[in-house]
């Protein structure tokens, strides 16, 4: 009888354990979730592309020194061989543009000199460069970066 009880109690504590271990292992999925990484080459008047990988931390919801970037762009055979270009800032989460008032953009805003860079979500899995004025440039299919 009292091996049958210590079996049970045994069992119980285990499956307990696996209860304790769940909420945990959702949080691990959400910081996963919570960093995106982009890439993709954009068209470059005097080199082969620049490869451009963006990585962005953090929820369009959440606070916003918590939303973070890095951005990483590399000019490929280019004449002048130009040092990789790097930056880290904060994004925000901007609403519309002129051609699509419920369009969502990215402003990736670095830290220190460097421009603003401006992406307008396409779809889940792409963004694509836009002007500051969030215009989509004429040859936007060459300026998208896909979600990695």
């Amino acid at each position: 009888m009292q091996l049958k009880s210590l079996l049970a109690g045994s069992a119980m504590l285990a499956l307990l354990a696996g209860c304790a271990s769940s909420p945990m292992e959702q949080q691990q999925e959400e910081a996963a979730t919570a960093q995106q990484n982009y890439q993709g080459s954009l068209p470059c008047r005097n080199c082969d592309g620049i490869d451009l990988d963006v990585t962005m931390v953090g929820e369009e919801m959440g606070a916003a020194e918590e939303r973070t970037f890095t951005l990483n762009a590399s000019y490929r055979n280019h004449p002048q061989t130009p040092p990789d270009e790097n930056y880290a800032g904060n994004w925000e989460v901007l609403t519309g543009t002129p051609s699509d008032p419920d369009a969502t953009v990215y402003e990736l805003t670095p830290d220190g000199d460097g421009q603003i860079y401006y992406f307008m979500r396409i779809d889940e899995s792409t963004l694509e460069l836009i002007d500051p004025e969030r215009r989509r440039f004429e040859n936007g299919e060459m300026l998208q970066l896909k979600r990695q």
